[in-house]
């Protein structure tokens, strides 16, 4: 019996965010990046979301490897959480990738956990059943690659995060001669980037943020303060490059940042003109037409550097008339209310603050629909797997390539543990696997699940009233209470009225007209029931009603 090709998808697909694949051919398996995805903003107390591996918990002996195309979080940030319930695998990424890995398991305390191998693009390496190579592509941060994964069912292409730049910062353009001599190979199955496919035309190059960026500093006559993703090398040269044409000089702060900055340069990937680098405290003492602050921030972040100066709590500086603040980096979805709460803050301290909506200090690193329509026109795969993105996008994607000839069952349009077989006959997508959310709070991974977050949803929207009262365990008669102690439910003028009214609507629940035993449960569900029904027709809301039944 021939084996099947199975790809399986447990992050990244119908959203944003912790990308995590698993390639699957007989037993070998190879895991392709995994990384974390920012909580919406209802999603109280959670910090992080990582993909569900409980499908690879069983079969860590077969991981031959994981590969990672690139250092963003949402490729790399879950490894401290999931990488030694894999059973630590050798870890594949080129030079930059293995540093901000190493950076980030180093802050973990894990980073000899794993083997670090360097992926050379253009240079093969066999695991098992599969063949392995990397390709260039553009995007946001250097060193970003695609995959090419050349199994005995057929070559699967991976595009990375990609865009067809042709000027970008570290002059390492999209390989697109790699794309066409996939295409002349035969590629079965293309899983592609669709996140920006709602845009036409090109995505504009990172040349124009630095083209901003001049143009900003040569206006500015006070300080400016610049906020990028720490992992942003490219962002951070041009800050360096922009600064050092306009005789001025760099801080950088934030903890996270300072370290990928401290390893790009010890790789050759950041460059640093002469005498532009300098301590906080050197920048600070500076003349403001000569201080750049480039800091962490960029996405709200309550412990950020540019957050606590927005909030007045930075301990080295803060806010002052004349200043520039650049919020050079998108919203990710979810944390467009923390950034906006951050730039009110910051223009009502007196600072003239740019972001993307008033001027391209920012470009997307993901390609537009040319763009795709190029990559699909060189690989000319048989099957299309849109990733990286929203249902919306994905469904779009099809439409896209449907105006290149594909038909609707060419393209595989998955969900997270949909299970995409590859065979003799074709592809097609088949079952499931599990594909939960795995949420982080503080220092615990996955104890807090749906309900916890539920929960937590309905307090801060309705409140909570806890029912304190004692009831007679033979007879099960009310002998105290009930109490009443409401947090964020009751209204001002009317709130005793209310729980007056609440108290009695308790009462008459649990007066049964006889001597029964008390049951626990059941004195619970009536309170439960009967203040729920009365507080609703009262208020039109619905508390948390926590019953606190004691038996004497």
């Amino acid at each position: 019996m021939t084996e099947r090709l199975r790809v399986i998808p447990l992050g990244g697909v119908a959203e944003v965010g912790r990308n995590m694949w698993v390639v699957e051919y007989g037993e070998e398996i190879l895991v392709v990046d995994a990384g974390l995805m920012f909580p919406e903003s209802d999603m109280l107390g959670v910090d992080f979301i990582l993909p569900d591996i409980s499908y690879l918990r069983e079969r860590t002996r077969h991981i031959r490897a994981l590969v990672v195309t690139h250092g963003h979080e949402d490729h790399i940030g879950a490894l401290p959480y999931l990488l030694s319930d894999l059973g630590t695998p050798p870890i594949y990424a080129t030079r930059l990738t293995q540093g901000l890995i190493t950076v980030k398991l180093r802050e973990a305390g894990l980073h000899r956990l794993s083997e670090m191998r360097e992926l050379r693009p253009g240079e093969a390496v066999t695991l098992g059943p599969f063949r392995l190579e990397a390709y260039r592509v553009a995007h946001s941060i250097p060193d970003g690659v695609g995959l090419v994964i050349d199994t005995p069912a057929g070559l699967l292409v991976h595009s990375g995060d990609f865009k067809l730049d042709y000027t970008p910062v570290d002059g390492r353009p999209t390989d697109t001669a790699k794309l066409a001599e996939l295409g002349r190979r035969g590629v079965l199955a293309y899983l592609c980037d669709c996140v920006r496919v709602e845009s036409p035309g090109y995505t504009p190059s990172e040349k124009v943020v630095g083209d901003t960026f001049d143009a900003i500093f040569a206006q500015a006559e006070g300080r400016i303060i610049i906020a990028t993703f720490a992992s942003n090398i490219s962002r951070i040269q041009q800050v360096l490059d922009t600064a050092y044409r306009h005789y001025r000089k760099v801080a950088v702060v934030g903890r996270s940042m300072e370290g990928n900055v401290r390893m790009a340069q010890e790789l050759g990937y950041l460059s640093v003109p002469e005498d532009t680098l300098l301590r906080l405290p050197d920048v600070l003492h500076l003349p403001p037409e000569e201080a750049v602050i480039l800091c962490t921030g960029s996405q709200g972040e309550p412990m950020s550097v540019l957050s606590r100066i927005a909030n007045r709590d930075h301990p080295q500086f803060a806010i002052r008339p004349g200043d520039t603040v650049i919020f050079s980096a998108s919203p990710i979805p979810g944390n467009e209310e923390s950034i906006h709460r951050v730039i009110n803050s910051l223009f009502q301290q007196g600072a003239e603050v740019i972001y993307s909506a008033l001027a391209q200090v920012h470009v997307s690193g993901h390609a537009s629909q040319e763009e795709l329509k190029l990559a699909l026109s060189l690989v000319r795969p048989r099957y299309i797997v849109p990733i990286h993105g929203d249902y919306r996008h994905m469904a779009l994607f099809r439409k896209l390539a449907a105006a290149l000839g594909y038909t609707p069952e060419q393209v595989l349009l998955a969900e997270n543990g949909t299970v995409l077989e590859f065979g003799p006959e074709g592809g097609r997508v088949g079952g499931k696997v599990p594909s939960g959310n795995i949420f982080v709070d503080g220092l615990t991974v996955g104890e807090v699940d749906h309900v916890v977050v539920r929960d937590r949803q309905l307090l801060a929207r309705d409140g909570i009233l806890m029912v304190v009262i004692a009831v007679d365990r033979r007879t099960g008669r009310v002998v105290a209470g009930p109490d009443m102690v409401s947090r964020g439910f009751v209204p001002g003028r009317d709130g005793e009225q209310i729980l007056e009214e609440a108290r009695e609507v308790v009462r008459q629940a649990l007066d049964h007209g006889g001597d029964v035993p008390a049951d626990w449960g059941f004195v619970n569900r009536k309170i439960k029931d009967s203040l729920g029904k009365f507080l609703y027709r009262r208020t039109q809301r619905r508390p948390m009603i926590l019953p606190l039944v004691m038996e004497v």
